[in-house]
């Protein structure tokens, strides 16, 4: 069967955020999406099994199963649209664990329609200023149970070195450190970086899941409903927002990197 390797939210190669895409022939076994996820090592692998009407989609890191993944469902956009599996006109629809989601071709590129999963404030956990060598000065967690940590400035999301043994320890599948955009960062609003080590993930390169819960943070905050993101990462990315009451569209491009033959 068909598997690739895309980056996603990038138009450069070897940019962004790389994901798995495997085109399933048929049913798949949990155990053997995840052994091929634990082999592909990518912060995320996508597997696509076609519907009578849409795809059946899964998300696996090299450790479990997520309920929502942003950057492997544009992979996976990507793929079936250069596999010709559907028209380049054609909207996307996708049964996964987070119900139907959605995607579209557009001029500015992949739009995603996700649901918004905003975060309330609680106190920072024990341990969490030490885990990221920052102190944060607003601190959520959402429904995935995802920490949003704001801290002063863009010059500290960059410069955080966490300590990972640290920050697996924490009651959160992961953490997602934010703070106004600065001059690096183009013409974004935001920037951010996302660390899940307690889902085999240390550092993800760009976080369509955790947009879904920045832009109801940063639409609150700046007054607008449609924003743009930079996760600033080693690799980086952008990503483009739109929140529209309980949704979120995501916008951003993908390359094809690699295509092979999974022979098992």
């Amino acid at each position: 069967m068909r598997i690739f390797v895309v980056d996603a939210f990038t138009d450069q190669a070897f940019q962004g955020n790389p994901a798995g895409v495997c085109l399933l022939e048929k049913p798949a076994e949990p155990r053997w999406m995840q052994a091929v996820a634990a082999e592909m090592r990518h912060s995320e692998t996508a597997f696509v099994r076609a519907l009578d009407e849409g795809f059946e989609l899964r998300w696996f890191t090299p450790a479990t199963e997520v309920r929502l993944c942003g950057h492997a469902t544009l992979a996976a956009a990507r793929a079936i649209y250069a596999e010709g599996l559907a028209e380049p006109w054609q909207t996307l629809e996708f049964s996964t664990l987070s119900g139907l989601l959605t995607v579209k071709q557009e001029d500015e590129g992949l739009r995603l329609d996700f649901p918004a999963v905003p975060a309330e404030r609680v106190e920072p956990p024990a341990g969490l200023a030490a885990a990221l060598g920052a102190e944060p000065v607003f601190t959520a967690r959402n429904a995935q149970n995802d920490l949003l940590v704001a801290v002063p400035d863009a010059a500290v999301v960059r410069g955080m070195r966490p300590d990972f043994a640290l920050l697996e320890t924490l009651d959160a599948r992961g953490v997602c450190v934010t703070a106004p955009a600065d001059a690096e960062a183009g013409d974004a609003d935001f920037v951010s970086r996302f660390f899940a080590p307690s889902v085999g993930v240390p550092e993800d390169p760009v976080t369509g899941s955790a947009h879904c819960m920045l832009a109801p943070y940063w639409a609150e905050r700046l007054g607008r409903d449609t924003l743009t993101g930079v996760q600033v990462s080693a690799r980086s990315g952008k990503v483009g927002v739109r929140l529209e009451g309980g949704r979120v569209h995501l916008t951003g491009q993908a390359v094809i990197v690699l295509i092979g033959e999974l022979m098992v």
